[in-house]
């Protein structure tokens, strides 16, 4: 056996004699073990309580009885956002963005019932899924697994027999870093296995799945390179712990929860009643299709008269009151986009400021990777408020056509006692209405929207890997 073989084997024998480190390692896969069917019975009973309620919805929208269009705008539609199949291994953004939207004219709303507002506070600090497991606690059981591989041989002085005996310092360092390794990939295992078993749901894709494993395996194996140039470094054992112990802090807990309130201070965003207030404001700049003397729709009014050669209203062979709602309705979704859009770039320069702390903190940069190939990161919530927002713009535009072309203008204005009947359609409209069906992502739009995230993992990966060559060659001159 060569002497690298020897010397990993050496290595894992004596983590094999501890007591302590065989518990720790247990104890990680019965965490893998519990986050990913703990996390996957969470996510397949949300799943099944949004399609519960999104068929509760539509039943209750179709079942309306004979009504005036306008008042079915009004009346609105709850949807639920879908969730992908690998949700399960990481949740993403879910519990905090809210999971649905209510549907209605005139207005543009939010997504609502996040878990985080529904669900007890410890929701707040995080989810225990398969993710979290590999991203926070196996780099733990790495340090402690490996903080003295190499500084233990300086204090026992075994060091410098082994180099006497022919062994280089690169075969020394190649052993002990196999055997971390094996350590990594054996504490890997368990969670890739849950991303195994959560990718055959139905509409899961391989390419996505495979970035992942990439990920995390190449996340690990940064942390053993990390384990081992600090144990390389550092002269004592205790020494080793301590600065590794500040690493995993300042990487993995500190330097991810203070990302996010840098950006939200470099990039203010207004929050729902800043918007609200702006929009009310603009919104009377555009015009009132209530008010005849408004001067926009004024304008359209005439506009309509001249097309159909007609000098009144009540002899445009549609119903004046529709096409006002269309009107209507067409300014107010493009003032609501361009708000929407505005919100969604300050959103997305916040999450570029969070994505550049990746260069200090390699956990920031594998969550990226990890929400956005699982398709749970913003992307994928502002994927399906665009969609919402389109599916709302249809369907509203469609039932204010109804009102134009199915209920007569006469009708429409007419005050006496069966008018309100006349003004009706039959029921049989709102089951005729089409379904909001989410168009989820590719597996390759997926897996190339985690690529920026895999890049930073690989270049921390180089630069890990150069200066543990570089420590390696001083190893023992001046011990």
């Amino acid at each position: 056996m060569s002497p690298i073989g020897l010397i990993a084997r050496d290595e894992l024998r004596l983590m094999l004699r501890n007591r302590v480190a065989i518990v720790a390692f247990a104890l990680l896969a019965l965490l893998t073990l519990v986050a990913v069917t703990s996390s996957w019975a969470h996510q397949q009973a949300i799943a099944d309580l949004r399609e519960r309620h999104q068929h509760e919805a539509e039943h209750a929208f179709d079942a309306q009885p004979d009504r005036h269009p306008h008042r079915v705008v009004h009346y609105g539609h709850y949807i639920f956002r879908p969730l992908g199949p690998l949700a399960a291994f990481d949740p993403g953004v879910d519990a905090f963005t809210g999971n649905s939207m209510f549907l209605e004219g005139h207005r543009q709303n939010t997504a609502n019932f996040g878990d985080v507002r529904q669900s007890s506070l410890l929701v707040r600090f995080g989810q225990l899924t398969p993710a979290f497991v590999l991203q926070v606690v196996a780099p733990l059981l790495l340090i402690f697994l490996g903080f003295g591989a190499v500084s233990r041989e300086t204090e026992r002085g075994t060091l410098k027999l082994l180099m006497l005996q022919g062994v280089s310092r690169g075969q020394l360092i190649g052993g002990k870093l196999v055997a971390l390794v094996t350590v990594a990939l054996a504490a890997a295992l368990p969670a890739l296995l849950g991303l195994l078993a959560i990718g055959m749901q139905p509409g899961a894709t391989a390419l996505p799945m495979l970035v992942i494993a990439l990920g995390y395996v190449a996340y690990l194996a940064l942390w053993t390179v990390l384990v081992l140039l600090v144990s390389a470094l550092v002269r004592r054992s205790r020494d080793a712990l301590l600065a590794l112990l500040a690493i995993w802090a300042v990487s993995t807990v500190l330097l991810p929860r203070l990302a996010p309130d840098v950006a939200a201070n470099l990039v203010p965003l207004e929050n729902r009643l800043q918007t609200d207030v702006s929009i009310a404001r603009d919104l009377r700049r555009l015009g009132d299709s209530h008010n005849p003397d408004d001067p926009h729709f004024a304008e359209f009014k005439q506009s309509l008269l001249q097309r159909y050669e007609v000098s009144r209203v009540e002899d445009l062979p549609v119903n004046f009151k529709g096409l006002l709602a269309i009107e209507g309705e067409r300014l107010t979704s493009a003032l609501f986009d361009q708000y929407a859009r505005e919100s969604y770039s300050a959103q997305e320069r916040q999450n570029g400021i969070v994505d550049a702390f990746g260069l200090v903190s390699p956990a920031i940069a594998l969550r990226s990777l990890s929400m956005a190939a699982a398709g749970t990161d913003f992307a994928a919530h502002r994927r399906f408020l665009e969609q919402a927002e389109a599916y709302r713009y249809r369907l509203v535009q469609r039932l204010n056509r109804m009102q134009a072309e199915d209920v007569t203008y006469a009708d429409d204005t007419a005050i006496d006692s069966g008018a309100d009947r006349r003004k009706r359609v039959d029921a049989s409209n709102w089951s005729a209405m089409p379904s909001f069906a989410f168009a989820a992502p590719t597996g390759e739009a997926l897996a190339r929207a985690a690529l920026p995230g895999l890049a930073v993992i690989c270049l921390w990966l180089v630069v890990g890997a150069v200066l543990l060559v570089i420590a390696t060659r001083r190893l023992g001159a001046r011990r």
